[in-house]
């Protein structure tokens, strides 16, 4: 992330930056296309909620849909909100809601992050093979770029490593980890136990062949709308941005790692990596790519956010009360 902003930095410095050039682009608009990226948008939180129902099944059979897609709008609207740790609403919502412990709900999430980590290291990986086709990066970016690639390897096998273990050795594990952590005070290794053991009942949900299928395939949606949405926002700029299908996959998978960085209310590295990916590989200009990157934050962080606002009141949440749950859940 420091990186980036060191490298987008020189850019501005060398380029500069034009008001009246970014407001024309954005006024340039094609609204049907950007229409079209929210509908997809929208659709990738009912994604997240099929796939949070596969995980919740082995403690409710049957859970309540409306209440999944309810608690994952108010969670990612928390996350927009709030910052990261606005990750913590969503688990504990529908621990409340579908009457689970968190614990368990809190493995669910960890396991949802390995299948998303699992598709970004894939998207990733597909987009390094193309940089060559499409730009000169220099030998700085370059340079990144070559270590993200050690990074891929590294990070997919560990997370290859993590889900067969969970799957198969999932109580074993827990063992073994609570030995190893035995140095820690009877606090930290009671909390530590408690999370392990909600691992282990997480692991229950993927120890089906039937529901590893079921994560994989609503994963795989869940990535081919996020895809879709990407190239719907290209299509929006109309001759300005002149992306394929493949260029739309390769930007996700640069500035996938970018997302990582949430400032509350802002945004963060998303939009940042963006901005450096466009000007640097892609050869836009500077006010283009800020219009490109300012539009996916609103499109993919912002515009569930009003949806988000209208569940948390009908559950009877306030701003107030998400804080408060924000800082009972991160505890």
């Amino acid at each position: 992330m420091l990186i980036a902003l060191y490298l987008l930095r020189s850019e501005l410095r060398k380029s500069g930056f034009h008001w009246s050039v970014f407001v024309a682009t954005l006024a340039r608009l094609d609204w049907p296309w950007l229409l079209a990226a929210v509908a997809l948008a929208l659709a990738t939180y009912y994604g997240r909620a099929l796939r949070w129902s596969v995980l919740l099944k082995p403690l409710r059979p049957h859970p309540n849909m409306w209440k999944l897609v309810s608690a994952t709008a108010i969670g990612f609207t928390a996350v927009t909100l709030l910052g990261r740790p606005g990750e913590f609403v969503r688990p504990y919502l529908i621990s409340v809601q579908e009457r689970v412990p968190f614990s368990s709900q809190l493995a669910a999430w960890v396991l949802e992050r390995i299948y998303d980590l699992l598709m970004v290291l894939a998207v990733f990986g597909f987009a390094l093979t193309r940089l060559r086709n499409i730009a000169n990066p220099g030998p700085t970016l370059s340079w990144v770029l070559e270590i993200g690639g050690w990074l891929v390897w590294i990070l997919s096998g560990a997370s290859l490593l993590m889900l067969i273990l969970i799957r198969r050795y999932s109580e074993a594990m827990r063992r073994r980890l609570m030995d190893a952590l035995g140095f820690l005070s009877e606090h930290h290794l009671n909390r530590a136990g408690r999370f392990l053991e909600a691992l282990v009942q997480g692991a229950e949900s993927i120890r089906s062949t039937k529901a590893v299928l079921l994560l994989l395939l609503y994963t795989l949606l869940e990535w081919a709308l996020i895809v879709g949405c990407y190239w719907c926002i290209a299509k929006a700029f109309g001759p300005a941005l002149q992306f394929t299908l493949s260029d739309a996959i390769t930007f996700i998978g640069l500035i996938a790692f970018g997302t990582v960085v949430q400032i509350p209310g802002i945004g963060g590295g998303m939009q940042v990596v963006a901005v450096l990916v466009l000007t640097k590989i892609f050869g836009l200009s500077v006010e283009l790519s800020t219009s490109i990157a300012v539009l996916l934050w609103l499109i993919t962080f912002v515009v569930i956010v009003p949806f988000g606002v209208a569940a948390a009141l009908h559950e009877g949440l306030s701003w107030r009360k998400l804080r408060e749950l924000e800082r009972e859940a991160s505890q």
